[in-house]
This record gives C-alpha cells, structure tokens and sequence, in this order.
C-alpha cells in the first residue's frame, strides 16, 4: 500500500483502477454474501444512518445526507441519489469486531454441588464491512495495534478481525465537526482496503471509481459488473476528495498534541470544561478507538447458573479508576483531563500514534457541545500566554 499524497488524493489514486456503476454496489452485496461473509454497512434506521446487516445494495442510503454541528446531529434527504455523502455516524466498526457486552464464560452447579465452566468460543462470523471512512480505516489500525499488538491480546477480537474485507469510501462531503485532514487520517484512502470506492456524480452520471488493495479485492473485484475508469472519471474522484480536504469542518492546531497536553495539566481551561461536562461518557461511547472494558458476573435466582461479561467500560466512570481507598480520579475535572490528553498525548506512549482520527463523533454526540478541537485550541492559547507573561 501506498501513502496519501500532500494534496489529499491517495498515492495510488491512478493505479489501474474501474467504474462501477450504482447496480455494481448491489452486486457487490450479492457476491460477498454468496462468499459466506456477513454485510455489514450504512443504511437509515431510527432517524439516523446507522451501521447494520445488510441483505442487499437497496438498503443503502441513496439520497441521505447529515447535518451535523456540536451536540447535534439530524439526517436530511439529498437533492441527488448519493449513497455515501454522509459523515460518520453514532455508530463505528467498533461496535463489530469490540462489541459492547461479549459473555466470556459460564459457569453450572449440578445436584451434587459438582460445578462445570465452560469458556465461550471466540466469535467466528465473517465480516465485509461496506462503507468504512478513512478515519475509521485508521481507527481499525489502531484497535488492531491495541488489541493484537503487544504481549497480551486479545482473542476475541482476533478472531473477528482476521478475514475481515474492508471496502473503504474516500470522503467527498466531510461534516461540520470533521477533521481528519488536521489529524493525517483522511479524506483519501491510503493503506489497509481490500476495495475503495470513490462515488462521482457529475454530468457523467453516478458512478463510483473503484480500485483493489488485495488479492481478495482483485478477485471480487472480477465478479463484479465493470469497466475501465476512464480519465474523466479518475479526475472527478481525484478532485472530489482533493476539495473535501480543502473544506474541512473544524481542525486541530497546528501543533505537537503530545507536548500540549503534557505542559498543560494545571491549565484553568480544564476547570472551564468541566464545568459544562456531564461525565455520562457518550465521547467514549462514540470514539472508533477507545476500549476500556471492565467485568461484571450475574447469577439466576437459583445460584446454580452463573455468567461472566466483558463490556465497554469509561474513563468518566467514577468506579473507573476506583481503589480500596476510594477513586484515583475523584472530580470531573480529572477524568476529563485524564481522556483528553491520553487520546491526544499519552496514547503516543502506549501505542506510538495518536488515539485521534479526527473523526468528530465526540463532538457532535456530547449532550453539552464540548468541542476537542477546541479545548485544545484553548490549551494551546492558554500556555501561549502564560508563557508570555514569564
């Protein structure tokens, strides 16, 4: 694979490439599902695009798009039949390869106070994720460095991830509250696909480019109904994700996030956002990359039956950090400070990268608008000026 280029386009964005038109994402579905995989992609559900098991292209959500801002969020129909200019949702590929709540074993006390327990196999489905964002491309790569790369992993996780087909959409219409661009993880697709998609309508029609990352996407790929990209529609793409680029939402400052957070642990800005913070955790909740999980054990009324879960857990628990002598981090002060600067400083120290993708679900789910980009914005004017006045 190849990196992104500086102007937004993927490196290997003229590398042979193909057309497909809006019937090829339908058989895009039929080939994967007829391949024993299970769909996964956005489609619109409740009053949101949500990511769900798909059973054909038609639930795609032709002609949605999204209105976002800080602590808002609301879909809207499209004047034309896009079926990805949208921007991310509640939802990520999180929720599929890290569920939420996994049993992890059970546990059975027979008549004569034998007791037998049985460890639950690792999850064996097979994904095609349909719809995968750049930042979330980068998201995923992180949760595999995570959850696979170190000394102790974690299975479960492995046995989803493994043989996962990864279809990317490079971004043409990025929301409000994105911005990817400041954080190196979008809008143009670089490595980690086994397709990517880039979805062009212009007076050409509505069409997708389409090139290949593996030798699994190749052959798909040869399943589908296509034709040779040609230039017109190469410089379509090319220029659709080039002026997503150019028109981001929000961004980050331009500068060393790790040393930001590090030199500003005693900022006043902290006690300014915590006091419009809830602690309910839904930044957590939404991020592609947090994965803090705690366990809890439930038993039946008779106490022969018992059940261990893993399941999410967050940083603005108070139980979170909870010792014998009480929590570490008491006041929402800390826990805010404490998921802010591990995503944007410490992470580096964990897992060398940011724990970042510039996504923006943090802040368009937080009941309050607390905006990350600009706390650190803020951090950054506040340790200007105390600098200044020394």
């Amino acid at each position: 694979m190849t990196d992104s280029g500086d102007d937004g386009t993927s490196a290997d964005a003229h590398t042979e490439s193909v057309t497909l038109g809006r019937e090829g994402l339908d058989a895009l579905v039929s080939v994967l599902k007829r391949h024993g995989r299970t769909v996964v992609g956005p489609t619109v559900r409740d009053g949101a695009i949500v990511l769900a098991e798909l059973d054909s292209g038609h639930e795609l959500p032709d002609g949605w798009g999204v209105e976002l801002e800080a602590g808002k969020y609301r879909i809207r129909r499209r004047d034309d039949a896009a079926v990805f200019a949208h921007s991310a949702g509640p939802q990520s590929w999180k929720s599929f390869l890290h569920p939420e709540r996994v049993r992890q074993w059970t546990a059975d006390r027979d008549p004569g106070g034998g007791l037998t327990v049985c460890a639950d196999a690792p999850h064996s489905v097979s994904y095609a994720f349909l719809g995968v964002r750049p930042c979330d491309l980068r998201a995923i790569r992180i949760l595999d460095r995570v959850m696979t790369g170190g000394r102790y992993q974690d299975s479960a996780y492995r046995s989803r991830r493994v043989g996962a087909f990864l279809i990317a959409v490079e971004c043409t219409e990025p929301g409000a509250t994105c911005f990817c661009v400041s954080m190196g993880s979008g809008p143009a697709v670089d490595a980690g696909y086994d397709l990517a998609l880039t979805e062009v309508l212009d007076s050409g029609g509505h069409r997708f480019l389409c090139r290949s990352g593996s030798a699994e996407g190749t052959a798909v790929l040869a399943e589908l109904p296509r034709q040779r990209a040609d230039e017109a529609t190469r410089a379509a793409a090319a220029g659709a994700v080039r002026q997503a680029a150019e028109h981001m939402g929000r961004s980050m400052p331009p500068v060393d996030l790790r040393t930001l957070m590090r030199d500003n642990l005693e900022a006043e800005r902290w006690d300014d956002v915590t006091s419009r913070c809830l602690s309910c955790g839904n930044c957590t909740m939404v991020c592609p990359t947090c994965f803090c999980t705690t366990t809890e054990d439930i038993t039946d009324l008779t106490g022969d039956h018992a059940e261990r879960w893993s399941r999410w857990d967050s940083c603005y628990d108070l139980d979170f950090s909870a010792l014998h002598t009480g929590p570490v981090r008491a006041t929402p002060r800390s826990r805010y400070r404490q998921w802010l600067t591990h995503k944007l400083g410490t992470w580096h120290d964990q897992f060398d990268s940011s724990g970042c993708v510039g996504c923006g679900r943090c802040i368009v789910w937080c009941p309050t608008g607390i905006d990350l980009t600009e706390e650190a914005q803020a951090l950054h004017d506040e340790g200007t000026r105390t600098r200044g006045a020394q």
